[in-house]
């Protein structure tokens, strides 16, 4: 009793250390895992971070007594539930899950086990004597004799990912000495300084997560615009809008000032601006002045925004 209890005692030390010198965990399912491969997995991440597994219930007491003074910890608790382990780090995390998820080892199958992939057969010879053809047939799969040995005439879908292996699955994948599955740790979520995500958000190159954060921010300044509730995301388009009733109300009465007297001058003497344009749009390769002048016209109309755009 007293030796476990150093054990404890020495393992409450360790994780509280990790707690303290490491910012981020990943959260892993050991299933399947075996300690050489769990050493593998340690050497491996030697120099970025740890492995840690104990029991729940100690870890989740260690947890909850460093609430108290580190209350963002209150999020792993919920985490600690099933077969898993920590990977404490202060790298990169997505290089450090990528070589967590490299160590893996191929296993055979186990009756009664959850298949974690399909599992297929291939077609072509087998190199079993024909007097194994009943145990074939057995499991519906089309075979033939060629040259003395059992071939396998299509490749056969014997697993589907899920399905429960059966012993006839096992019996087979050993008699062709095939190991379908491969395990390994299986990195589930992610805690970072408090916050908790799953860890396929790691795979997101920073041009996605730009794309999706501006899709956001589109979508706020949208819902901010229709119910007139201003917010950052809204008050570009709200100073652009007013900008736009302003020069309006400027062109309808004799109200001017300095950023309206563009469109003024350009209504009260549209040809000027079309002969002014109309060196630039030849010397580029642009459309001819009458055209040039009629967009610009259209553009000033419909959008009067011109060089003054919030946005340009």
């Amino acid at each position: 009793m007293a030796e476990r209890r150093l054990r404890k005692e020495g393992f409450v030390v360790r994780f509280v250390k990790a707690v303290e010198d490491y910012q981020n965990v990943l959260i892993v399912g050991v299933d399947n895992v075996g300690s050489n491969q769990m050493q593998k997995v340690r050497l491996a991440l030697r120099g970025r971070g740890i492995v840690m597994m104990g029991k729940n219930t100690l870890i989740r007491k260690v947890l909850r007594d460093l609430i108290p003074t580190k209350p963002k910890l209150e999020a792993l608790v919920p985490l600690v539930v099933g077969n898993i382990g920590f990977v404490f780090t202060n790298a990169n995390l997505a290089e450090v899950r990528k070589v967590i998820l490299e160590n893996k080892v191929p296993a055979g199958a186990k009756a009664g086990a959850l298949a974690p992939v399909d599992v297929f057969i291939p077609a072509g010879p087998t190199g079993l004597d024909p007097g194994q053809t009943a145990f074939f047939q057995a499991l519906n799969i089309a075979t033939k004799i060629v040259k003395g040995a059992i071939e396998i005439v299509n490749q056969v879908h014997l697993i589907k990912v899920g399905d429960k292996v059966s012993t006839s699955h096992v019996a087979l994948l050993d008699k062709l000495n095939i190991r379908p599955f491969h395990y390994g740790f299986k990195v589930t979520q992610v805690y970072e300084d408090g916050v908790v995500y799953e860890a396929s958000i790691l795979d997101m190159d920073q041009a996605t997560l730009l794309s999706k954060f501006f899709s956001a921010v589109n979508k706020v300044a949208a819902l901010s615009l229709a119910i007139s509730y201003p917010t950052a995301a809204s008050l570009p388009h709200v100073v652009n809008n007013a900008f736009k009733k302003l020069v309006a109300i400027s062109l309808a009465t004799e109200i001017e000032f300095p950023e309206s007297k563009k469109f003024k001058d350009y209504l009260a003497n549209p040809g000027a601006f079309a002969a002014a344009a109309a060196p630039a749009a030849a010397a580029g390769g642009a459309a001819a002045p009458a055209k040039a002048a009629e967009k610009e016209s259209s553009s000033s109309e419909s959008d009067m925004g011109g060089g003054f755009s919030m946005f340009d």
